[in-house]
Parts: structure tokens; C-alpha cells; sequence
């Protein structure tokens, strides 16, 4: 279980996260909608450790996750893919997924990959092909793919559906539905609010740096104000 508790972090003179705590328990989906600014994506740098927070407590089942580098915090099963997908675009597909396994001296990392290709048989066709000759949808399958190479826990996903075409998001959010089902706790933020809350077990709303609502994710697809900001009704 992974556990926030009254997070605060100041970007400079910004106040860029006031107070949040959130939880994302083993196996669930945790949906994180708001919208730009809000504090979505700094939330998932603090979790990550590529942000110190000023005050407030990070766990990993009741562990505290401070004092560990970005680094510890991959071995320990937290894994981030960002948004832009942030591929490296001169290496192939193939060595992509293997830089997400870097920190990795176990031996099923080969049965790692071909279970990757299991959720994105593409990336299999395209293995010597150069990441950055992929279209967008590839390289975001890319991305999640070479996270899934760190055998993540929990598994951070930054705006999966983002410069994707309608057609690939559907196809995406169904793989994400299937990779938790085969046991990993997520943690999406996503633009798309309809097809985060169609997938997510939970969800919190972001303004401005603290959390307005949260709540089940059936329960808040019902909600007006979410309907009105988030879904176009």
C-alpha cells in the first residue's frame, strides 16, 4: 500500500502541493484528475523522489519512503512512466525495454519482456526498429512497456493518452485494465477523466494543490461538478 499524508511541496515561492493525502491500495487502480496545474504530475515526482516534499509523510506499507533516492525507490518496486512517453529515440525497442530493467539482477527478466509483448504484440514486430521512428501510440506502448521491464508494484502513469489518436486510447486503457488485473497497483493521472474513472477502482480531484473531492470512481462519474469540469455535462 502506498500512502500519502498532509504532502506539501513549494516549487520556489509556489505552493505547488498543499496538504494531499491519498492512498493506493495493493491491486486497485487510483485515478488523479485535475486540470493543468493543479499539482497532478508534481504528485507523482514526490513519490518518485525527484521532489523533496517540505513536510508531510510518504509509506510504502507503513514504511517511510523519505530518506530513499530516486534509485531505491525503483528497486523497492515504484516505477514512473512520465508524460510525453520520453522514449530514447536513437536506441531500438528492443534496448528501450532493457533500460527498464537496469537495476535488475534477477534472471526472468527475458520472461519479463515477452510477457510485455504479451500486452503489446507491436512492440515484438518493431523490436530492432529505432524508438523514435515509432508513431506516437507505439512509443507510449514503449514507455509503459520499458516500465513494466522494472517489475513495478506500483506503477506511476502520467497522462498515458496524451498526443495519442482516438483510436489507440481505447486499445491502451484496455492494456492498463489487464496489467493490474495480473497484480499491479496503478496510479494514473490522465486528462481523459471519462476513461480514468471507467477503469478506476478510486479517485481524488486536484485543484489548485489539494484535493477538492474523492471518492469511488463510479460514485464520482454521478458527481455534477466532476460531470460539469471533467466529463462535458
Amino acid at each position: 500500500m502506498l500512502k500519502l499524508t498532509d504532502v506539501h511541496v513549494d516549487y520556489g515561492h509556489v505552493h505547488a502541493l498543499r496538504g494531499i493525502s491519498l492512498t493506493v491500495n495493493d491491486g486497485k487502480i487510483v485515478s488523479l484528475l485535475g486540470g493543468n496545474g493543479a499539482g497532478k504530475s508534481t504528485t507523482l515526482k514526490m513519490i518518485s523522489r525527484l521532489i523533496q516534499p517540505k513536510k508531510g509523510r510518504y509509506e510504502i506499507n507503513g514504511k517511510s519512503m523519505l530518506r530513499d533516492s530516486p534509485s531505491k525507490v525503483v528497486k523497492k518496486g515504484i516505477i514512473h512512466c512520465p508524460e510525453n512517453r520520453r522514449v530514447f529515440p536513437l536506441f531500438t525497442v528492443e534496448e528501450n525495454l532493457m533500460i527498464g530493467a537496469y537495476s535488475r539482477k534477477d534472471k526472468t527478466i527475458k520472461k519479463d519482456m515477452e510477457k510485455v509483448f504479451t500486452y503489446f504484440p507491436r512492440l515484438k514486430e518493431r523490436l530492432h526498429q529505432k524508438a523514435g521512428t515509432l508513431s506516437g501510440g507505439e512509443q507510449q506502448m514503449l514507455a509503459i512497456g520499458r516500465s513494466l521491464m522494472g517489475n513495478p508494484k506500483v506503477l506511476l502513469l502520467d497522462e498515458p493518452s496524451l498526443g495519442i489518436a482516438p483510436i489507440l486510447v481505447k486499445e491502451i486503457f484496455e492494456i492498463i485494465k489487464t496489467i493490474n488485473k495480473d497484480g499491479t497497483s496503478i496510479l494514473l493521472v490522465e486528462q481523459n477523466a471519462h476513461m480514468a474513472l471507467e477503469i478506476s477502482d478510486y479517485a481524488y480531484v486536484l485543484e489548485n494543490g489539494h484535493i477538492a473531492l474523492e471518492g469511488e470512481s463510479k460514485d464520482l462519474k454521478d458527481n455534477d461538478e466532476v460531470r460539469r469540469l471533467y466529463l462535458g455535462g
